[in-house]
């Protein structure tokens, strides 16, 4: 029996997701990382079973009512722990925060600097005092009444309204009108106003077009639809609403991200004119700190904040120099992990994952907790082997300051500085979930069916991999002159028909270059939508016609709800429903392969709507998943789980994972594409219905070139990825590496944003930006192969990819 003061946290029979009976020992007060490829169980004993654990003795503790909403959410299925401290967990969590979500929120660094404007601002002569709270543009104390604290509003005008002139009205002049019944209705009351309808829009009178896309007006008038043959239509009363009013309604209340998008494309975005951007009211303005605004001093990169908060702070009356100092000592804490590019106004959505994890680890450090076990995940994911030394720097001091820190980790530089190793494998899915060393990582030399070891060790029996010769390109397309964010003036080259591998530190300007300006580049010369916009951000460009398509991969989730799922995305799941659908089972009692979707009423369970889970409110905390009652997760009604093929229920298919749904349904074409690809890069592990609330970013990336993939190809593609790589144990990388490198055998052009050194010694061409992050990065540092790039003498990557060509 461990005694109270047991140094060890001790699992015993964990079978959380494939975890197969594990049992593990894992000291306190350590740094220990847990590896292996994915999907082989770490995350599922790290959060899904220690971290989960801990969280669940902490709502026993607490209200009654809690307490009876734990059986809702349920406890992880583990036999026993012992020595469990209570726990803290930062995992890359895929919602991103909304748009008011900010570096200073996240981070509760605005809270700091609104009170120091608050209480040793300079006012103006006879101003009253503020409180803090009108320092906010996210209250109603401190909003612009005009943009309500987002700093732009929306507008539009007759050419966007309007983009065929030609055209009638009742052809469609008035694109941003809604499509059926509704257009068709508000051209009928025009109509009836007296409007001509058939007129081309050029030629209607001026005064006309503006009231017809202008007016705030909404009259009512009485309609007598035109008789269809064969059919009566009644007059109604209908209202008009212009074309303006429309847009901007829809753009503000609608749920449809469809419907959203569409409008979106008949508004520009402009900064307020009353607050001129600052998003706050002008008495909020009038205060100054060092002589600069709240708005100001919000807009600086966090070092450039530091800076000016120094000079602040010193010689200045007790009060500055308190809040100054809490302040500094703050934002040191950001810039050690390499985030001192990011300014406090610098929106959440606009972050990584990876940079949103290290904010809350640095907000971590400053809370002064100890006694606790911190749960990270994968915080070296985004992060240029550059800053990985400062982020293992602060895991430290937690470590010292009487933690234990536990890490779900693939990048093998943290897994070297490890006290304490637990390798889970060999293998994903069913053929993992075994803890195959627990103990100093030196000791896994000692075990070979690791997947981890080779790589950890790599001067082992297999020796180097064989050097590959760069190939030649066949074109190059070439931008001139790149101006958008931190990237000013740059002439950039990226080769057609080669590997590309786009390299710096977090915030060198990489995702603007190739997410932004290359990718809208392409984007506006192959569509010829909104041609141009892209072009505000580049001089000129040349070499677009050689690419015949562009395919960009991200890492946006492919949903936000467990309705949203691998199956559905890929389409495999349109073949499994009229596979069930054929069956004699579902003919005899008249299903149609409708029966079998989770997405509308027949076949679906009603209590959770077929998602599987209902949401359990917890009002002081975040709202969770819980499996529905009724179905118990299968999404389905008793009588739809009565049909079966091949001996499966279609809730027992989406239980499948990609591996072993392969041999279920070989023979069956349309399945095997599509499953194929999925096992091509990497993901034979996932299960087919598994929610995309559950998948990593990484993940989620991979399964969006699966699709692709499975796509007939036409013509030269050129495929952008952004850090490909994130959440790849090095073997994952190997299988995709094989997939991408395929693509480009095949005459098309790969480009990947990267930060893994071993994907960049295996690139043809590199270009390296840097050499800083923010203000003092956006630079071409260097360009060529991967050996001309690692003797650049002002690249912060080149050290790193020297030593990656070493091995």
């Amino acid at each position: 029996m461990p005694s109270p003061h047991d140094p060890y946290v001790r699992v015993r029979g964990a079978r959380e997701h494939n975890l197969q009976d594990v049992n593990v020992d894992i000291p306190r007060d350590t740094l220990t990382v847990f590896t292996g490829v994915s999907g082989s169980g770490k995350s599922s004993l790290a959060f899904g079973t220690i971290y989960a654990e801990a969280q669940r003795r902490y709502f026993e503790s607490v209200a009654p009512y809690a307490r009876r909403l734990i059986h809702q959410v349920g406890a992880p299925a583990v036999g026993e722990i012992t020595g469990l401290p209570p726990a803290v967990s930062l995992e890359q969590r895929r919602s991103t925060p909304g748009a008011r979500s900010s570096v200073g929120t996240v981070t509760t660094l605005s809270n700091s600097l609104r009170m120091l404007f608050s209480r040793a601002g300079e006012y103006p002569a006879g101003a009253e005092r503020l409180d803090s709270d009108a320092f906010s543009p996210n209250t109603a104390a401190g909003a612009c009444p005009e943009c309500h604290g987002l700093g732009r509003i929306h507008r539009t005008d007759e050419e966007l309204l309007v983009p065929d002139p030609s055209l009638s009205i009742r052809d469609g002049a008035v694109a941003a009108w809604p499509g059926a019944w509704q257009g068709k209705n508000l051209r009928d009351v025009l109509d009836t106003l007296g409007y001509d309808v058939d007129r081309p829009w050029r030629e209607l009178a001026a005064k006309d077009r503006e009231w017809i896309l202008f007016t705030d007006e909404q009259p009512v008038v009485t309609v007598h639809p035109v008789r269809d043959a064969g059919r009566i239509q009644r007059p109604y009363q209908g209202t008009y609403m212009s074309a303006r009013r429309y847009v901007l309604h829809t753009f503000a209340e609608t749920r449809s991200r469809t419907l959203r998008a569409k409008a979106e494309r008949f508004l520009t975005s402009v900064s307020c004119p009353v607050c001129d951007g600052s998003r706050l009211r002008p008495e909020a303005m009038a205060v100054t700190v060092a002589g600069r605004t709240v708005a100001e001093l919000a807009a600086l990169p966090l070092s450039a904040l530091a800076e000016v908060l120094a000079g602040a702070g010193a010689g200045g009356e007790e009060t500055a120099r308190v809040l100054t100092g809490d302040l500094l000592a703050r934002i040191g804490t950001v810039t050690e992990l390499g985030l001192g590019y990011l300014s406090l106004d610098r929106t959440a959505p606009t972050l990584s994952s990876g940079e949103l994890q290290r904010l809350r680890l640095a907000t971590q450090l400053r809370s002064g907790l100890f006694g606790v076990v911190y749960v990270l995940d994968e915080p070296s994911a985004g992060l240029h082997p550059a800053d990985t030394e400062s982020l293992l720097a602060v895991v430290g001091r937690l470590k010292e300051a009487g933690n234990s820190v536990f890490v779900v980790e693939h990048q093998m530089d943290v897994v070297r500085r490890a006290d304490w190793l637990v390798d889970v494998g060999p293998l994903a899915g069913e053929h993992g979930g075994r803890v195959l060393h627990s103990g100093p990582p030196q000791g896994l030399a000692d075990v070979p069916e690791s997947a981890t070891r080779r790589f950890l060790f790599p001067a082992g029996d297999e020796g180097p991999a064989p050097v590959r010769e760069p190939r030649t390109p066949s074109g190059w397309i070439r931008l001139a002159g790149v101006e958008r964010h931190n990237v000013r003036g740059v002439d950039a080259a990226f080769p057609l028909g080669v590997f590309t591998a786009v390299t710096g530190v977090s915030g060198s300007g990489k995702s603007t270059l190739v997410g932004q300006v290359l990718a809208g580049v392409l984007a506006d010369r192959r569509t010829g939508e909104e041609a141009g916009v892209a072009e505000r951000f580049c001089a000129s460009a040349s070499g677009l016609d050689a690419v015949d398509r562009l395919v960009q991969v991200d890492q946006k989730p492919i949903g936000r709800t467990p309705r949203s799922n691998l199956a559905t995305y890929t389409g495999l799941f349109d073949t499994v429903r009229k596979l069930f659908a054929g069956t004699e089972a579902a003919r005899e009692r008249g299903y149609t392969a409708g029966r079998f979707s989770f997405n509308v009423s027949g076949g679906r369970c009603e209590r959770c709507q077929g998602e599987g889970f209902v949401s359990v409110e917890l009002l002081f905390l975040p709202s969770t998943y819980a499996p529905c009652p009724d179905c118990h997760g299968a999404r389905y009604n008793p009588e739809t789980l009565e049909v079966t093929l091949r001996g499966l229920t279609v809730s027992q298919v989406l239980d499948l994972t990609v591996e072993s749904a392969a041999g279920f349904f070989a023979g069956t074409p349309a399945a095997e594409r599509a499953l194929r690809t999925l096992l091509d890069v990497g993901l034979g592990y996932l299960r087919l219905g598994q929610p995309a609330t559950e998948l990593s970013g990484g993940e989620a990336q991979r399964i969006k070139l699966a699709s692709e993939l499975q796509r007939t190809r036409r013509g030269h593609t050129l495929y952008l990825l952004d850090e490909p790589t994130t959440g790849l144990h090095p073997a994952d990388v190997e299988v995709l590496m094989r997939q991408l490198h395929a693509l480009v055998d095949a005459h098309n052009t790969v480009v990947v944003v990267e930060h893994d050194m071993a994907v960049v010694a295996g690139a043809d061409q590199v270009i390296d930006l840097g050499p800083e992050g923010g203000d003092r990065g956006g630079r071409i540092v260097a360009s060529g192969t991967p050996q001309e790039v690692a003797r650049a003498a002002k690249s912060r990557t080149a050290p790193y990819l020297a030593k990656a060509l070493r091995r």
